[in-house]
């Protein structure tokens, strides 16, 4: 593209991919001298009336010079930008920086006047909001802080785009002309607009994929067999609601038909709309099918081809063509190497996957980014997982492959609101965009449970996926999704286990559980495993082996009826020389006294029981069922407990008992659903970012400005250290250097004695188990002693560092940690110092800002809490100065994104009070905040 003839080069980070309200997408890029006749072209199409709205007068063509004017940019005092489909142009907004009088001008004057024009056959997909978003962030990388619009009272379209957005604004009316006038900072009012537009837009793109109205499989074998027909018949087998065609080039002319499918030799030749192309064809014939599905008008593609960028760099390569081509004519893409996408709606009926049976409807989101784990857990679900139930069916399924474009964010946005998901399960192997995920994670857990196990946690993200990296640790990580109410598992056999419970069951109130059964050994297994994930188990109630049916009602019913309980486990083993009667009276029982008090939950543990297993399902099998006349039916080899399908439907509505073949799987499944319920209990009242009147925002920013003005990133000597952290309420225990004897005592009567001395080395920095920390010092024969011990343990003082500090009260050792992370975001981290948090990891961690309840829980989330809180008679720790300090790093953090790393080791928490004795601080420019800017998919 050919850069400006003016004062700037080609701003190509200018140009991106959004998705619009319909869930169709669109390319924002700069217009240039080369666009001339896409302008013309453009404005051709535009009604007269928009046209009159856009110039408020009649506009019928432009002149010479208007397609001068608006193709010849600065890019820094006039800018256009155009969206884009199929290189065309769609829409353009431009902004002229103007000064007080409203006049042309140029840097310093921070107003612009901006104006739209949008064909109309494109209004109302929110392509000009997107637009303002786009044109707002650049006006202020060039320095405007405010736009103007001048706007006919009866372009109410318009006026809504300006209203709408969030932004602080004055309005005022003139001479038959509406003039808007409005901040271009970003608002909390405008930042909510912009992820409710955001969250409309991805949704919808993701509906169109997994419900359209047609569907295209091109590829599809002229002989049985291969990929493309395998799709092709399984879309078929489902029921498919919509209209379905196969298409294949190597027809031969005249064959309309192809398994009772119509077919055709390219995707041109269907008459009429094609909403979802399923791409599997040869990598090499890609290309050629994404042109002609972009010029029929094809909405979405599913690419289950194999040969991009799990290939290495030359299949990379082919993988961005790939995204670049589909965005270019507003499709999304579910791929490559994708296992495909199900949806059991009976509205929809789409099996439009390699999975050869449609799981049952239920009300399970399932995604999957590896095919090969997607096929494990549908035949997890299908065989009732390794011993659990089919408790629930899917609602929809997604393996993305090498998820190019459309990845679990997307896939989120759309269950967050599906009314027939209640559920969600992920398996995830990288997450490209963490601190979005975890915003949408967040708000998709209050309203439903997300259960999410990580694949390489131990190593990179797979060849095939595109992600930033994260300096966190997996652990680190997985801490922040807990955070957000993430239920974390770490492997498919859990995820199952949890999601099955979560499907059909209610939420507990709390830790306490009743354990009633016919098996004393088993209900002890039982309470043991209750006990090791923090639940508070009553003690098991032992029916006896003779118990009946009626036996377990009675004990169920009276556990439910307790006020003292949550939850229930109930334990079964067969009865001897009892068969599926006997079960399917003991599974009747169970269900008719959960029945009674539906708000508890009620967990099953036996011991090969499949005929019990199928009568707490009932119909909740996630397996198809086929009648034994149809094509597909065989006669089965015997099935075990776990894999027989049920045999009667359940009352709808009715909660189906999850039944688990072990009694720490049953547990540990219950464990996370009392986490989960607890999360969201405290999250319905998170708590407050709190002010305090010591802290000078903008003293710190004064002297960042100034400090950073040095160079582009810096570690802080002490002296800088205290003054910054000194402006949030920080204060750093003074530690003055100590390079000869007589200065070591010199510092000690200006600090006051008593005093420690510590070599600040590297390799003794806080190594106090080293022998370089020197405490209670009570006068100088004292420290001159120990002067000389340190130096001749350890060396020469220019090889230690001495340093002199004052001693501050006893108490625990605790450090403080926050960084900003790439991808993450800010972090804020805890430890008790030493080896609890160095060597056993001991650390918790929370997003940045930190509310005054998140500081407290912080506080007592690490395992050696105990210590904080007077262990073993010893004084309690002052945990409210601890929170304060915590607070106070978040706030700092927060307020100030050059600070990119600040450590406080060690701080002394005593019995009152704290004291800050070493301190280091980082700054650099902020990285950017891609949630901050607007909307946009990830660059390719």
């Amino acid at each position: 593209m050919q850069t400006s003839p003016d004062r700037h080069e080609y701003p190509a980070h200018w140009e991106a991919d959004v998705v619009l309200r319909d869930g169709g997408t669109a390319r924002i890029r700069p217009i240039t001298v080369d666009d001339a006749e896409r302008l013309v072209s453009f404005y051709e199409q535009v009604s007269d009336e928009s046209k009159y709205y856009r110039f408020f007068a009649p506009y019928p063509r432009l002149s010479a010079k208007d397609v001068h004017r608006f193709t010849h940019h600065d890019f820094v005092d006039r800018v256009g930008l155009a969206a884009t489909v199929g290189g065309e142009f769609i829409a353009t907004v431009r902004y002229d920086r103007i000064g007080a009088n409203g006049t042309p001008a140029s840097v310093p004057a921070d107003e612009a006047e901006v104006a739209f024009l949008v064909q109309d056959a494109h209004q109302g997909r929110g392509v000009a909001s997107a637009l303002l978003e786009h044109i707002a962030a650049v006006a202020r990388e060039r320095g405007i802080r405010r736009f103007a619009a001048e706007v006919l009272p009866a372009n109410n379209k318009m006026i809504k785009v300006f209203t709408d957005a969030g932004y602080t604004q004055k309005r005022s009316f003139e001479d038959g002309v509406v003039r808007l006038e409005f901040d271009l900072e970003p608002t909390d009012r405008s930042l909510a607009v912009q992820y409710a537009r955001e969250h409309r837009a991805e949704a919808r793109s993701v509906q169109r994929l997994l419900a359209p109205g047609s569907v295209a499989v091109i590829g599809a074998g002229r002989t049985p067999g291969g990929v493309g027909r395998s799709v092709l018949g399984n879309i078929r087998d489902a029921g498919y609601t919509g209209r379905l065609y196969a298409v294949n080039r190597a027809l031969p002319e005249g064959q309309k038909e192809l398994d009772g499918v119509p077919a055709h030799r390219s995707v041109r030749d269907i008459d009429g709309l094609v909403d979802l192309a399923v791409v599997a064809v040869p990598v090499e014939h890609v290309p050629e099918v994404v042109t002609e599905c972009g010029e029929h008008g094809v909405q979405g593609l599913v690419v289950v081809s194999a040969g991009y960028a799990e290939s290495g760099t030359e299949g990379r390569e082919r993988q961005r063509a790939l995204v670049r081509q589909a965005r270019t004519y507003g499709m999304r893409i579910i791929g490559p190497n994708a296992f495909g996408i199900i949806n059991t709606s009976p509205q929809v009926r789409l099996n439009a996957s390699l999975a050869p049976e449609t799981p049952r409807p239920g009300r399970i989101g399932l995604f999957a980014q590896s095919g090969a784990i997607g096929i494990a857990l549908l035949s997890r679900l299908h065989r009732r997982g390794g011993g659990v139930t089919g408790v629930t069916g899917v609602s929809t399924f997604v393996s993305s492959g090498n998820r190019a474009d459309v990845s679990g964010n997307d896939v989120l946005q759309y269950w967050y609101e599906d009314p027939d998901t209640d559920v969600v399960l992920m398996y995830l192997e990288s997450i490209g965009n963490p601190r979005k995920f975890t915003r949408l994670a967040r708000r998709t857990a209050a309203a439903k449970p997300l259960v999410v196990v990580q694949g390489a946690r131990h190593a990179a993200a797979p060849q095939g996926h595109a992600v930033r990296a994260t300096r966190l640790p997996h652990a680190t990580v997985s801490a922040l999704l807990r955070q957000a109410g993430v239920i974390r598992v770490d492997t498919i056999t859990e995820l199952v286990d949890a999601g099955l419970l979560l499907a059909r069951q209610p939420l507990p109130a709390g830790r306490r559980v009743a354990i009633l059964g016919n098996s004393e050994s088993l209900g002890l297994l039982t309470y043991d495993a209750c006990l090791a994930e923090g639940l508070r188990p009553h003690p098991p109630q032992d029916l006896t082996t003779a118990a009946s049916a009626a036996d377990f009602h009675t004990a169920l019913s009276r556990a439910l009826a307790d006020d003292r309980c949550d939850a229930v486990v109930v334990t079964a083993i067969p009865a001897v020389g009892e068969g599926s009667v006997a079960d399917a009276a003991l599974a009747g029982a169970l269900r008719s006294a959960a029945a009674a008090a539906p708000a508890k939950p009620v967990l099953v543990v036996h011991v090969e029981l499949g005929g019990l297993a199928e009568a707490l399902s009932a119909a909740a099998s996630t397996a198809p069922q086929i009648a034994a006349d149809h094509p597909a039916h065989i006669a089965p080899r015997p099935a075990s407990a776990e894999e027989r399908p049920p045999t009667a439907e359940a009352p709808e509505g009715e909660h189906l008992i999850p039944a688990y073949p072990a009694a720490e799987r049953a547990v540990r499944a219950l464990g996370q659903a009392v986490t989960y319920a607890q999360w969201r209990r405290d999250a319905a009242d998170p708590g407050k970012v709190p002010e305090y009147e010591d802290i000078d925002e903008k003293g710190a920013a004064t002297l960042i400005d100034g400090l950073l003005a040095r160079g582009q990133g810096l570690t802080l000597g002490t002296d800088e250290t205290c003054d910054l952290l000194g402006h949030y309420g920080i204060h750093v225990h003074r530690a003055l250097p100590a390079p000869t004897p007589d200065a070591a005592a010199e510092a000690a009567r200006a600090l006051g004695y008593p005093v420690a001395l510590k070599a600040t080395a590297p390799h003794l920095r806080h190594r106090a188990d080293l022998g370089g920390v020197r405490l209670d010092l009570a006068d100088a024969d004292q420290l001159l002693r120990s002067y000389t011990e340190l130096t001749e343990l350890f060396g020469a003082p220019e090889e230690l560092r001495p340093v002199v500090q004052r001693m501050a009260p006893r108490g625990v050792d605790v450090v403080v940690r926050a960084v900003i992370d790439p991808a993450a975001g800010a972090v804020l981290s805890f430890g008790l110092a030493g080896a609890a948090s160095q060597l056993l990891g001991d650390t918790a961690h929370r997003l940045i800002p930190v509310t005054d309840k998140e500081a407290t829980s912080l506080v007592r989330s690490i395992r050696t809490a105990p210590l904080l809180f007077g262990w073993r008679g010893s004084a309690p720790a002052d945990t409210r100065a601890l929170e304060e300090l915590l607070l106070r790093v978040s706030r700092l953090v927060d307020d100030h994104p050059e600070v990119v790393a600040v450590t406080l080791e060690p701080v002394v928490v005593a019995s009152h009070g704290l004291s800050v004795l070493g301190a280091s601080v980082r700054l650099a420019p902020p990285p950017a905040r891609d949630d901050l800017g607007p909307r946009t998919l990830p660059a390719y």
